[in-house]
C-alpha cells in the first residue's frame, strides 16, 4: 500500500432517524492505494455510513477528514468536488444516451456554445482505453452488457472525483468472468493510488480483491482487520455477532415427527441464471427445512423461486409425484404454498388496511377478486386468528401499521394459515420483534410442523435454526453448498459450511 496512514478518516460517526440510532460512534479509515471491504448484515449501518461519507446524509456526531483536512460534504456534488465518487449496484447512468454522453453528462466539451461531439468522442475513447475498453462510444449504453456499463460508471466516477471510489454491490448481477473484468479495473485503480470502498455480500470476492475489511453490526463497529491475516471463520463470527458455541438439540427425535407415506414436494435441478444456481430440494410433510447463509448468499432468492416471484429457467418441480409449473405467486398459492417475506413493512403488510383486511388478503387472492369475501367472513377469520395467535391489541379494525412488529408478523402468519397451506416459507420470521413474540413464533413453527405442515425457515439466527430445523441447507455465493442433518445441525457446523463451502457435499 502506498500509505499506511489514513487518507479518508471518519471518527465517532453517529446518526439517528426519528430517535432510532442507525450509527453509534463508528470509526472508519481508508488508505490511499487500498481496496477496503465494508461488511455487515441487514441493518448493520453500511448504507448509512456510506451515505454520510458521500454527502447524501449529514452526520449527527463525529468528524471526517480527507487527506488530513476536515471535510463535511453537504450533498453528493460537494463530495464529488472533494474527490469522493460513488457507483451503485443499479448503474446510475442513462441507457437511452450514448456511452460518450453518459461519461460527460453535465460537463460536455463545447465549441462556439454547442456540444463538441467530436471532442467528446475522442475524450471518451481515451478515457475508456485506460480501463481496457475499446468500444463504440457513439452506441447507446443499453447495447452493452451490465459488466461494461459498470466499468463505464466507474470510469465516469473516477474522472469526476478521482480520489475515493465507493462501490455498492458492484458485482451483484455479474457472472464470474464479468466479476473478474471489474476486479481487474479496481486493481489498476488501487495501483494508481485511489482509495476504494466496496460493499459486497460475496465473501469469496472480498478475499479475492480487498486488502482490509471493516465489519459493522447493529449500527456499531465490530472491528477493522487486514484480510491477509483474517481467517474466514473469524470474519463470519464478526458478522454474525457470536463466538463459536456448541448449540444443538435432539434432531433425530424431531425426525420421528415427520410423517411417512405422503410424497414430498420436490425441486430438481431448480434454479435461475443470475439468481440461484440449480439445486435439488425436497420437503416432506411435517418437516422444517432451515436455510442458512450470509446476506446475499441466495437465501431470499431461493424463496422467491420456490414461491414463483422469480420464474425458474432451469429444472422441474413436483407435488404428489406430479410435475407442476410454478410460474407466479398465484400458481404457488393454487398449489398450497404460502410465503411470509423478510421485509415485513414493505412486502408483507398494507399499512393503511385493517388487521382484518390484511389477514384476508391471501384467501381472497386464492378465491379470486370477482368473488369478494363478505364483511362477516373477514370478521370471523380475523376473530379466529386474533384469538388463536394472541394478536394485540385484539382490534380487527385497527390499521395494521399501528401494531408492533411482532403482532404484524403474527397477522401475516394468520393470512397464510387461513389458506391452510401445505408448504409455508418463512423468511426471517423473527427479525425485529421482541423476545416474547420471538418465542411465540418459534413455538408456532413447532406446532405447525407437528400438525403436518411443511415449512422452510430462512434465518440468520443460527440458534433459531438449530432449535427448529430437521435439516439445514447452507448457501454461499448463491449456491446451495451443504445439507446438514440430525446431529450435524449445530451452529458451529453451519458456520463452517458457510466459511468453507467446498468441504461439505452440496445439497
Amino acid at each position: 500500500m502506498n500509505d499506511i496512514h489514513p487518507f479518508l478518516e471518519a471518527r465517532g460517526i453517529g446518526k439517528s432517524f426519528l430517535g432510532i440510532t442507525a450509527l453509534d460512534n463508528v470509526d472508519f479509515t481508508l488508505r490511499s492505494g487500498e481496496i477496503h471491504a465494508l461488511l455487515g448484515e441487514n441493518g448493520a449501518g453500511k448504507s448509512t455510513l456510506i451515505k454520510i461519507l458521500t454527502g447524501v446524509y449529514t452526520r449527527d456526531t463525529g468528524t471526517m477528514k480527507l487527506d488530513g483536512r476536515d471535510v463535511a460534504p453537504g450533498n453528493v456534488g460537494e463530495a464529488q468536488e472533494l474527490g469522493i465518487g460513488t457507483v451503485y449496484q443499479e448503474v446510475n447512468l442513462l441507457e437511452n444516451l450514448t456511452v460518450a454522453e453518459n461519461l460527460f453528462l453535465g460537463r460536455q466539451p463545447r465549441r462556439f456554445g454547442l456540444v463538441d461531439r467530436g471532442e467528446m468522442r475522442r475524450r471518451a475513447e481515451a478515457l475508456l482505453r485506460n480501463y481496457g475498453l475499446t468500444i463504440d462510444v457513439d452506441s447507446l449504453l443499453s447495447s452493452y452488457s451490465i459488466a461494461i456499463r459498470q466499468i463505464i460508471a466507474i470510469a465516469r466516477a473516477v474522472d469526476l472525483s478521482g480520489r475515493v471510489l465507493v462501490l455498492d454491490e458492484p458485482t451483484a448481477s455479474l457472472d464470474s468472468h464479468e466479476v473478474e473484468m471489474v476486479f481487474a479495473v479496481l486493481r489498476k485503480l488501487r495501483d494508481r493510488g485511489l482509495g476504494i470502498i466496496i460493499i459486497t455480500h460475496f465473501l469469496n470476492q472480498v478475499y479475492d480483491v480487498a486488502d482490509r475489511v471493516t465489519v459493522l453490526r447493529n449500527g456499531a463497529m465490530v472491528g477493522t482487520r487486514e484480510l491477509a491475516s483474517l481467517p474466514r471463520m473469524e470474519l463470519i463470527s464478526m458478522m454474525l455477532g457470536r463466538e463459536l458455541q456448541h448449540v444443538t438439540r435432539d434432531h433425530d427425535a424431531l425426525d420421528e415427527t415427520v410423517e411417512n407415506g405422503t410424497a414430498p414436494i420436490r425441486f430438481n435441478d431448480y434454479g435461475k441464471r443470475g439468481s440461484v444456481a440449480p439445486f435439488d430440494l425436497e420437503i416432506r410433510p411435517g418437516e422444517v427445512v432451515g436455510v442458512a447463509g450470509l446476506l446475499g448468499s441466495g437465501r431470499t432468492e431461493t424463496a422467491f423461486l420456490l414461491f414463483g416471484i422469480d420464474r425458474a429457467d432451469h429444472g422441474t418441480a413436483s407435488i404428489d409425484g406430479k410435475e407442476v409449473r410454478i410460474s407466479s405467486p398465484e400458481t404457488a398459492i393454487d398449489h398450497g404454498f404460502g410465503f411470509c417475506p423478510e421485509e415485513r413493512k414493505t412486502d408483507g403488510i398494507i399499512g393503511d388496511f385493517s388487521v382484518s383486511e390484511n389477514i384476508a388478503l391471501a384467501l381472497q387472492a386464492r378465491q379470486g377478486w370477482a368473488k369478494p369475501l363478505s364483511t362477516r367472513q373477514k370478521a370471523e377469520l380475523a376473530d379466529r386468528f386474533i384469538r388463536s395467535l394472541d394478536i394485540r391489541p385484539p382490534d380487527p379494525d385497527r390499521p395494521i401499521k399501528f401494531l408492533s412488529g411482532g403482532n404484524q408478523q403474527k397477522a401475516i402468519l394468520a393470512r397464510w394459515l387461513a389458506t391452510e397451506p401445505r408448504l409455508l416459507i418463512l423468511d426471517e420470521p423473527t427479525r425485529g420483534i421482541d423476545i416474547g413474540a420471538h418465542t411465540e413464533i418459534l413455538r408456532m413453527i413447532e406446532q405447525l410442523c407437528a400438525d403436518g405442515m411443511s415449512l422452510i425457515v430462512i434465518s440468520s439466527e443460527l440458534e433459531e435454526l438449530t432449535a427448529v430445523a430437521h435439516r439445514v441447507i447452507v448457501l454461499a455465493d448463491r449456491r446451495h453448498v451443504a445439507e446438514l442433518k440430525g446431529s450435524q445441525i449445530t451452529a458451529d457446523n453451519i458456520m463452517a459450511a458457510i466459511a468453507d463451502p467446498g468441504r461439505t457435499e452440496a445439497a
